[in-house]
């Protein structure tokens, strides 16, 4: 893709998906927009091995835009970065196309591998505000990851996670429409377990009342034959 058709997909994309922009001018002021053209121009020197000059480009980004990108990561089309500062994206990280990030994602390494060492995210996958995702693992298409979590192992498909450590709350393998990839249509397990644990204890305290009131039919009925028998 030109340059010219890569302004005009920005333009797009950030249109699409932030309401806050009134114009197309606006857009050439956004931070997303400024780190995807300096990451472009870093990930082409990076391809031909320079380098120095890769991060130095990478890096004067990250000061003008408090976005890191580093030049060695492999992004697709339609990726979105919402505000964005504090975004951190690692050399071997893999990013599919239609995704959405939120400020404070990091998709960084464990300080533990080798090679490949940051995550592989898929198709149409939102990361909310300051989740991590830490380690050469894939989160699948489809997936949407909850403001704050830390994901540690891979995720399938078409998942909700949350949580520290993150944790598969939502499953359904269904392609989420674009009005979805929103930080808000996440469950709250903490909610939902607290819910559990109220039911059972309703259903515990009704069996033991109905148990009690056993016992008392019983206590009567012989009683009346204990009379009877007298």
């Amino acid at each position: 893709m030109g340059f010219i058709e890569n302004i005009k997909e920005e333009i797009r994309i950030i249109r699409e998906r932030d309401p806050a922009i009134h114009s197309n001018m606006e857009v050439f002021l956004y931070p997303s927009f400024k780190v995807m053209c300096y990451y472009r121009l870093a990930h082409r020197l990076y391809l031909h091995h320079h380098y120095f000059w890769a991060r130095w480009v990478s890096q004067k980004g990250a000061r003008r835009t408090g976005i890191e990108i580093h030049p060695g990561a492999q992004i697709g089309r339609g990726f979105f970065i919402d505000h964005g500062h504090g975004v951190i994206i690692g050399e071997t990280t893999v990013i599919g196309d239609n995704v959405t990030l939120y400020q404070g994602v990091t998709l960084g390494g464990t300080g533990k591998e080798q090679g490949k060492r940051h995550p592989t995210i898929g198709n149409n996958v939102m990361i909310s505000t300051g989740a991590k995702v830490l380690g050469s693992f894939k989160i699948g298409d489809n997936s949407k990851i909850g403001a704050g979590s830390v994901v540690l192992n891979e995720v399938p498909p078409g998942s909700t996670v949350v949580g520290v450590p993150g944790r598969v709350v939502k499953r359904d393998n269904m392609a989420l429409p674009q009005e979805e990839l929103d930080q808000t249509h996440l469950p709250d397990p903490v909610r939902e377990d607290i819910m559990g644990l109220q039911r059972a204890n309703a259903e515990l305290t009704n069996r033991l009342l109905d148990l009690e009131q056993e016992m008392k039919r019983m206590r009567k009925e012989r009683k009346r034959g204990d009379y009877e028998s007298i």
